[in-house]
Formats: C-alpha cells, structure tokens, sequence
C-alpha cells in the first residue's frame, strides 16, 4: 500500500469514529515526531503492538481485500511481563471490502457489530489435523443463542449483535450490499498476529508500504525504540 492510501485509511477511520461517538486512547493521536520522544513509560504499546493497523493482506487491493484495525489493549502470551489474557480491536470494514478466511490456532474472540451496516459471515469447522474445511454444520454462538447452520452458510450480524468465534472455527466476513460500512468490535483473549492466524489461502498479515509521503500515524510495527 502506499503511505498516502493508508494515511487516508487512518484519517477516514478517525472521522467515522468520532461520528459514532467512540473516543480513542490518547497514544492513537501522537505523531511521529512525538513517539520520538517517549520513553519505557509507552513499553506496553510498543511491545503488544497496540495501535493503528492497516492491511491489505499483503496483495496490494485494499478497496477488495482489506481491513482498518485499531488494537487498543492486548496481553502477550510470549512475555510474562505482561499478565493480561484478554485483548480489544475496533475495526472498519467497507463495503466491497472482505476480511478473508482464517481461523486462529489459540484465540477466542467476540465479534461484534458496532454500528453502521450489516455484517455477513460464513463460517466453516477446521479439520483439526489437516486445516481444511470441514462440510459439516457449524455451531454458532450469537449473543446467547446456540443453533447450527450448514457450512458455509451466511450469518448476518445487524448493529448490536455479535459472534463467538473459537479457535479452529474458519470465518470470513463483508458487509452486506447497500449498507456502507461497519464499524467492529472484538474482544478476546490475548492476540498474535504474527503467529496466530491461519489463512485458508496463504496470506500476508501486513502491508509492504510504498513511502510516497510522511506518514500522518505511525502503524503498530512501525514505533521506534523507546528513548532513554
């Protein structure tokens, strides 16, 4: 992606926030100039990668395969200087735009819709020794609700509702045509975004950025070493 499209991505996202009244921690404001002159205090943003994420997977589509993320709290299952088991995204997803189709190994997640338009995911089970998709009924868990739906089939999330997601559950999700866009919640336990997301077609979880301008945000891999 260029840095000029993700600029943009960071400021929209801003906006949209604010429209729906969701306030960001103060580190998601700093400049880079600013992350510059922070020191150990901020050790835990840097080291849990807490912070804006932009991704287009990889592929260089963004407008089809892509995802806004904010991680605004996370634990690390790596380092014991860090006791929390849980974690928080908020996300935006557009329509035309589809967060492709994965499972994590380890984590359990709620997905939820925050507002704005319709959520429509298809879910399958992971055969747990190969990693392929199962073509059996999945178990859905949706705001106390227990059913089964056949692999594959659409679950619609409106604003208000949510998922369960538990581990070697693959899932994909757009927005449903004529509604916009949404705005996404997850809480769940601590997440690893390096070691912890198995695409069914291999992916990338990054962007490779092509610096056509200074970035407006610094992304969550791009924080510099803590200033003594």
């Amino acid at each position: 992606m260029k840095r000029s499209e993700i600029n943009n991505c960071i400021k929209e996202f801003e906006g949209l926030l604010k429209k729906h009244c969701f306030a960001l921690p103060p580190f998601l404001s700093f400049t880079p100039e600013e992350w510059k002159t922070k020191g150990h205090e901020y050790d835990e943003i840097r080291d849990n990668a807490l912070g804006w994420d932009i991704t287009d997977y990889g592929e260089g589509h963004f407008e089809t395969k892509g995802l806004y993320l904010i991680t605004i709290r996370n634990g690390n299952v790596h380092n014991p200087k860090y006791t929390k088991t849980y974690a928080e995204k908020i996300m935006m997803l557009k329509e035309g735009q589809v967060s492709p189709n994965h499972f994590h190994w380890n984590k359990m997640e709620d997905i939820i819709n925050r507002g704005g338009g319709n959520i429509v995911f298809k879910l399958w089970n992971a055969n747990r020794e190969t990693e392929d998709l199962e073509d059996t009924d999945v178990k859905i868990f949706q705001d106390g609700r227990q059913y089964f739906v056949k692999a594959g089939s659409e679950v619609i999330l409106k604003p208000g509702e949510s998922l369960s997601l538990y581990p070697y559950y693959y899932h994909e999700f757009r927005i449903q045509p004529g509604t916009g866009y949404a705005i996404i919640g997850e809480v769940s336990m601590c997440n690893d975004d390096n070691t912890d997301n198995r695409f069914y077609e291999p992916l990338g979880r990054f962007p490779t950025i092509e610096e056509d301008e200074p970035p407006y945000r610094l992304l969550c891999t791009e924080y510099p070493p803590a200033k003594d």
